[in-house]
């Protein structure tokens, strides 16, 4: 009876596990959930004011499709002071969350036949919105001797005549890599010279660690610029997901392209938001530094504290908030009533013997490891990490 559209989405391949564990804690046990993709911070006060005055405005209404101006303008300076990327405001769409942001451009971009190069490991709605628009994923593999950056090598190996696109997301959901500007150039000499559309991901780029510095790939050159769709929001930075405002910036066409989806979709996105996300983007910034500087604390704590269990490996992220320890030595361990064979088998024994929720990487297409969010607090990461400690020891 359903379409053959709907028919080629997979089940979200996290679902049995989350709502295993949302039973779990209904039923009143103490379950540390390291699953969740969000800031556990609150929303700044003056962006909420700034809502609370739109509705006594009375700006409840419809605005125009791809937002108003004044959030445009918002937009359009956020991105010249941040990413040294000039764009007018009809190369600039907002939309219900990055996520619709990303399907829009799928919509627009994608058609029967068209390949799409996405980097494996991927944030799961990647390739779901490629086949939802008819399209096909070609998974490219990167690897953790190589901080999970592509190796341009194997980037060129996998482009045919068929290839569209690629999808880039740096920092990275689920690794917590970034990356820096002599990988980035090298994608870009190799996208422009097999004339590919870049859709470039930034949600997390505000947070960001050590040494590293953001660098959106669409201002590597004017011409790679005309080539890329760069894709940002509010939800991460701001602590703002709930709110769903994301946003997008590229060639007008295309833009417009999305646009018009758009009007046959959602219409605009919700007025009060509109003016919260331009309280957010013309505001104090403080507050991100205080995320950013928790966020860093709760990271280092959680890296050395896997590191520090018996054959879990995991990478310091440069971005983010995740981890994505390498867990495939466990594989083959045994306790007396199961067998771990599969990051899937790691999940479920974490959750079932240590009360710990976590994703496992065959999701995000890396069977070896596990997504771990550090959007918690140090005591709970702390009482999470004696768990998995725990149960690991008892594995023979």
């Amino acid at each position: 009876m359903t379409s053959d559209r709907s028919k080629r989405i997979k089940p979200s391949p996290t679902l049995s596990i989350d709502a295993k564990a949302k039973a779990m804690m209904a039923q009143g046990i103490d379950i540390v959930n390291f699953g969740v993709g969000e800031p556990d911070f609150d929303t700044p006060e003056h962006i909420k004011e700034a809502a609370i005055k739109a509705i006594r405005d009375g700006f409840t209404k419809y605005t125009p499709v791809g937002g108003i101006d004044e959030l445009k303008k918002a937009v359009v300076a956020k991105f010249q002071s941040d990413n040294n990327l000039t764009y007018r405001e009809d190369e600039v769409i907002v939309s219900c969350g990055a996520k619709h942001s990303l399907y829009n451009i799928a919509q627009a971009l994608f058609g029967p036949g068209d390949e799409v190069i996405i980097l494996s490991p991927y944030w799961v709605s990647y390739p779901e919105q490629v086949l939802l628009n008819d399209a096909i994923p070609v998974f490219v593999k990167t690897y953790k001797g190589d901080n999970f950056m592509i190796r341009p090598d194997l980037l060129e190996s996998k482009i045919t005549k068929r290839t569209k696109a690629m999808i880039l997301n740096s920092p990275s959901n689920p690794t917590g890599s970034t990356y820096d500007k002599s990988r980035l150039e090298a994608i870009a000499e190799i996208a422009l010279r097999h004339n590919i559309y870049i859709i470039s991901d930034e949600v997390y780029e505000k947070i960001i660690y050590d040494d590293t510095k953001h660098i959106s790939i669409a201002s590597l050159s004017n011409e790679l610029k005309r080539r890329t769709i760069v894709v940002n929001g509010l939800s991460k930075a701001y602590a703002m997901t709930g709110w769903r405002i994301g946003y997008a910036a590229g060639p007008r066409e295309i833009i417009q392209a999305m646009t018009n989806i758009q009007s046959q979709s959602t219409s605009n996105p919700t007025s009060i938001a509109q003016k919260a996300s331009v309280a957010a983007l013309t505001g104090p910034q403080d507050f991100i530094s205080l995320m950013h500087s928790e966020f860093d604390k709760r990271r280092r704590f959680l890296v050395d504290g896997l590191n520090s269990i018996d054959d879990i490996n995991c990478l310091q992220p440069t971005g983010a908030f995740y981890v994505f320890p390498d867990v495939s030595k466990l594989y083959g361990k045994k306790t007396e009533l199961r067998e771990l064979n599969s990051s899937l088998d790691m999940a479920i024994y974490l959750l079932e013997d240590a009360m710990v929720a976590l994703a496992h990487g065959e999701a995000f297409g890396d069977d070896n490891c596990m997504r771990i969010s550090y959007a918690t607090s140090i005591d709970n990461i702390d009482k999470g990490l004696k768990r998995i400690r725990e149960v690991v020891s008892k594995l023979r």
